[in-house]
């Protein structure tokens, strides 16, 4: 396992997101998932001139709190959230496939709203259709996402960029590494399909904490 800072994750990607099960079944790509534009990526260090004031505010970081439930009103993501480990290789491990609407956080990392890369994960299809995060590439920057957390407090963040990377190129520290401030990845599979090894690459959400209630 490689360790970044104040974050801990596997060197190796969320690989078991990625077999494109119902996509496999079904015998076509036309139920493929949306994918980020180039529009929605980084752009340099500081994201463009036009960089919108609401990418630079952030909130004072949260005291440590297990998250329960993770909401993305844009792409109606409304699910529970359970912990995560590592398999026994040293990658991320993912939610039962067959609870299409869970996702999953890698709770010996990071919690959602403190200082530092929280992780969450969840599948994009299971062999049944779209899973909970089959919309994940549709997001764009400036959308809300909102964790509930285990404390009564829900952790606001605002996303920064929504980048797809191929699995044989994932850049590790750029998703896994640590921050000073609290940030959230939010990961799921993505790039091209093929019917022999699944999907190629994952979908990955930088978003930064910037807001929170009770």
């Amino acid at each position: 396992m490689r360790r970044f800072g104040n974050t801990a994750i596997a060197g190796v990607t969320v690989v078991a997101l990625c077999s494109g099960a119902w996509l496999l079944r079904s015998g076509a790509e036309t139920h493929a998932p949306p994918q980020p534009s180039a529009a929605q990526a980084h752009v340099g260090r500081d994201d463009g001139p036009a960089r919108s004031a609401r990418y630079e505010r952030s909130a004072p970081a949260l005291p440590p709190s297990p998250p329960d439930r993770i909401r993305i009103p844009s792409i109606r993501v409304d699910a529970p959230l359970t912990g995560l480990g590592l398999t026994g290789t040293g990658s991320l491990d993912v939610p039962p496939a067959r609870h299409e609407n869970l996702a999953g956080w890698y709770e010996a990392g990071t919690t959602p709203g403190e200082t530092g890369t929280a992780i969450v994960a969840g599948h994009v299809d299971n062999a049944d259709g779209p899973a909970v995060f089959y919309a994940l590439g549709a997001l764009k920057k400036g959308d809300a996402i909102e964790v509930d957390r285990r404390d009564g407090g829900v952790a606001v963040f605002t996303v920064d960029a929504v980048e797809v990377y191929k699995a044989t190129g994932f850049p590790d520290a750029k998703v896994y590494g640590a921050a000073a401030r609290p940030e959230l990845r939010v990961i799921t599979c993505g790039g091209g399909y093929s019917r022999t090894t699944g999907y190629q690459g994952n979908v990955v959400v930088f978003a930064h904490l910037t807001g929170s209630s009770r």
